[in-house]
């Protein structure tokens, strides 16, 4: 996995909701843990764009209700900061869907995606309506 240029501030916790941004069958996602996760002893892990959490489909498609899925964040409202000075945030905070192999579930993805997620999975890049 590379890293960013970016500085990026993670601000999403365990236990923040945020809207799936595929066509999966998903609509709502509760982050419960971020993978790979290292720091002090009791702390919550905060992710951020481009980070990949263990998440619960609060609402949505009967398929996956109720299921621990892999999702990778993709737009967050807190700013972040470009390597050239610029500053970017959206309006809301969202994911997408992926597989064990970080290949998307789903076929396209509503609205944009963060420049930072594509630089890290070339593969997301391919269902992205819109690139920021």
């Amino acid at each position: 996995m590379r890293g960013l240029a970016s500085s990026i501030s993670k601000t999403l916790i365990p236990g923040s909701v945020i809207t799936c941004a595929d066509n999966s069958g998903a609509k709502t996602l509760m982050i419960l843990n971020k993978t790979g996760r290292a720091g002090r002893k009791g702390r919550l892990a905060a992710s951020g764009i481009g980070d990949i959490v263990i998440a619960t489909v609060k609402s949505g498609n009967p398929q996956y209700r109720r299921k621990k899925v892999r999702v990778v964040i993709i737009r967050q409202r807190q700013p972040i900061r470009r390597a050239d000075g610029l500053r970017v945030r959206f309006e809301d905070n969202a994911g997408i869907l992926i597989t064990d192999a970080n290949l998307p579930v789903g076929t396209e993805v509503k609205g944009a995606m963060a420049r930072e997620v594509v630089d890290r999975y070339v593969k997301l890049a391919g269902i992205a309506s819109r690139i920021m």
